[in-house]
């Protein structure tokens, strides 16, 4: 996740008059921004509630951070057996939470250099029982089941404080569902068959969420934190100034735009939120949009970016694993390529209700005078983005773990151009000579590391979920549930497993948040025909859309806390926003002609034109606005047609746009005649 730095504050200087760089519309200087901002963050993202370490501690605990960074790495190129580099990994996470995270969020309870006695034992217990695992694996494999009584109360230990850990750096609701599977478990096998299954085979803790993690994640994290230091979320935002800023409500397309590309590189919706909304909500409200709609704005373009090729939170790299589609060969290219086209039509929604809002409410853009220009600003420093071209290149053509490594080279690299980009350095004095500064390439380590933490003890956690779900045969119950619940209709039970997926999806990072959708829901509407490509999409979107959605709107909650708004009154706006998420699925799922299945170029073609069309009616109607107020059977006719649009089809289509057409003529000429008046 990008650490919110001053550098955001100059780029409002650059953009804004001199009234808005001393104070913001509460009377808050850059520097009270800055103080909010990171307790903003603090509240609602668990990552940025830490420790607190100074003088020879920083250094010793910034140390274990880079290490454990080129750890992973090592790991990649000098592999052991499955079981001891994944138990090795694992166990080095549960140490570094507990040396990160304190117990409660309380600020009270934080001191300068300090680790509680009771956090101690906590990690000695929890280091241990996984370097046992490490040192005993092959006996422990050879005798299979029959574990000793000590090798039992170890996996005990091992699993209870890896939920611990889990509920630090995450939150409460991905440990709870956990343990209610954990306890289901427990009266089905008994204590030695689950300690077995759940801590020392492959199917469990250190299951394929830790593989994939293991494999693929941590360098894409690691990799986006070198990116964060070339200084690439400030390019990214000055680009969309350049482009949108000076339009209708420019300040409200610039943060849709930003926060879609620096979303491609986050893992966080809320941290994307807090890190780009510092800037971008400010603008917004000088402009003239409401606080509410101000961060709901940039809490529903954060959280798209978790949806948004080539990273879409890393869980794209899951999908890799679970999808599996008859005769065709499931790669990245193959997931990433199926996202572009429900994650355009999300933004798009995104960028035309902001666009309708600022034309029903008479907002204007920023002065062009006061905004960089597109062309010189891209030729000096569109070399930053090189290394997410090289990405998505070599995760095409090589593979994933290459692509990963040569863009951060890459990264290393393009950062060299300009000084204040640089991640490695060389400075010259007369007193010392040459000198190799080091400090931002071990700041990205221990960064990339930090970032690791949090999707590797999510990963650990939700291959306990999955593991439960394939041992003890639940999941073919809750597929029966569901299946029984909605009467053999497909849009019934659409609709209860997107119930499902928001509820469980609340607080829980992005990739965690895949895997239990993926295990969970994503099979109960592959056996009821859906293809799994768009049974696993469907689920992966309302997984991510908790986020946004009341009551648990964690993104929109820091939106609304930046902005000064109503959080309750942010959550509805930024739904309504991302009206797109909601829609989406469900098309994709009933008609997977959306993701490029069983489908023509011809026919891609006519969905984009079609579907864009669609997205714009439906906005008319969300909005009520179109060159004048829509009266409410105007809106309803919008959004009928809208959705017929959106839905892929010649029929459809033929309805879709008589109706929108329809509409849209009546306010033409409505507009003509008010102006002849």
């Amino acid at each position: 996740m990008p650490e919110f730095e001053k550098k955001y504050k100059k780029t409002s200087k650059e953009l804004h008059d001199d009234e808005l760089i001393e104070k913001d519309d509460f009377g808050e200087t850059p520097e009270e921004i800055e103080k909010n901002t990171t307790a903003v963050l603090e509240k609602y993202d668990r990552e940025a509630n830490v420790r607190v370490y100074k003088g020879f501690s920083r250094v010793f605990v910034r140390i274990l951070f880079v290490l454990f960074s080129m750890y992973s790495i090592f790991l990649l190129f000098y592999p052991g057996e499955i079981r001891m580099e994944r138990a090795s990994f694992v166990g080095l996470i549960v140490l570094l939470v507990f040396v990160n995270f304190p117990a409660t969020r309380n600020p009270k309870l934080k001191k300068i250099n300090y680790i509680p006695w009771y956090d101690l034992i906590l990690m000695a217990l929890g280091t241990v029982s996984y370097l046992y695992f490490v040192i005993n694996y092959r006996a422990i494999i050879n005798r299979g089941i029959m574990l000793t009584p000590l090798e039992v109360w170890l996996g005990v230990i091992g699993i209870l404080v890896t939920l611990e850990a889990c509920r630090r750096a995450v939150g409460l609701p991905i440990v709870i569902v956990a343990s209610v599977f954990i306890i289901y478990a427990m009266t089905q096998k008994s204590l030695r068959m689950n300690v077995y299954n759940l801590f020392y085979t492959a199917d469990g803790i250190i299951g394929t969420p830790i593989r994939a993690c293991l494999n693929f994640i941590v360098l894409f994290v690691i990799f986006g934190a070198f990116l964060d230091k070339t200084g690439i979320t400030q390019f990214f935002i000055e680009l969309a100034n350049s482009i949108a800023g000076a339009s209708s409500g420019g300040p409200a397309k610039v943060a849709v735009i930003s926060s879609a590309l620096c979303g491609m590189v986050s893992g966080s919706s809320v941290g994307n939120t807090v890190t780009t909304g510092s800037v971008t909500i400010p603008m917004m409200k000088k402009t003239g949009y409401k606080p509410e709609f101000a961060g709901a704005v940039e809490a529903a373009s954060s959280t798209g970016g978790q949806i948004m090729p080539p990273i879409m939170g890393a869980a794209a790299f899951l999908m890799v694993e679970y999808v599996t589609m008859p005769d065709t060969v499931v790669s990245y290219g193959y997931i990433a390529l199926r996202a572009i086209l429900p994650a355009a039509l999300y933004f798009a929604g995104i960028f035309m209700m902001v666009h309708l809002e600022a034309k029903k409410n008479g907002l204007t853009g920023i002065p062009r005078e006061q905004l960089p220009k597109f062309w010189p600003l891209f030729l000096r420093k569109g070399f930053l983005l090189l290394p997410l071209v090289a990405l998505v290149y070599f995760l095409m053509t090589r593979t994933m773990a290459f692509a990963a490594i040569a863009a951060t080279g890459l990264a290393i690299l393009v950062s060299l151009v300009f000084p204040e980009t640089r991640i490695i350095r060389v400075s010259y004095t007369d007193e010392m000579g040459y000198r190799l500064d080091l400090y931002r390439l071990t700041d990205a380590l221990e960064s990339g590391a930090k970032s690791t933490l949090t999707v590797g003890i999510a990963c650990a956690v939700a291959g306990i979920i999955a593991c439960v779900i394939t041992t003890t045969g639940i999941g073919s119950s809750l597929i029966s549930i569901i299946i029984g619940a909605s009467g053999g209709y497909k849009i019934v039970a659409l609709f209860l497993t997107m119930l499902t997926c928001i509820i469980l999806g609340m607080g829980v990072p992005t990739t965690a948040n895949y895997v239990i959708m993926a295990t969970t829901c994503a099979p109960v509407l592959i056996r009821m025909g859906i293809p799994s490509i768009a049974a696993h999409m469907f689920v992966f979107y309302f997984g991510i859309v908790a986020d946004i959605t009341p009551p648990v709107a964690l993104a929109a909650y820091a939106g609304a806390a930046i902005a000064h708004g109503n959080p309750m009154k942010t959550g509805v706006n930024a739904t309504k926003l991302a009206i797109a998420a909601f829609i989406v699925p469900y098309i994709l799922a009933l008609n997977p002609a959306m993701v490029f299945v069983d489908t023509t170029a011809i026919e891609v073609v006519s969905i984009v034109i079609t579907s864009l069309v669609g997205m714009f009616a439906l906005s008319m109607s969300l909005e009520g606005y179109y060159r004048g107020a829509l009266p409410v059977v105007f809106r309803i006719v919008a959004a009928v047609g809208g959705l017929m649009l959106i839905y892929p089809g010649i029929a459809t289509d033929i309805i879709g746009v008589l109706l929108v057409g329809a509409v849209i003529a009546y306010q033409i000429m409505k507009e003509k005649k008010t102006a002849a008046a």
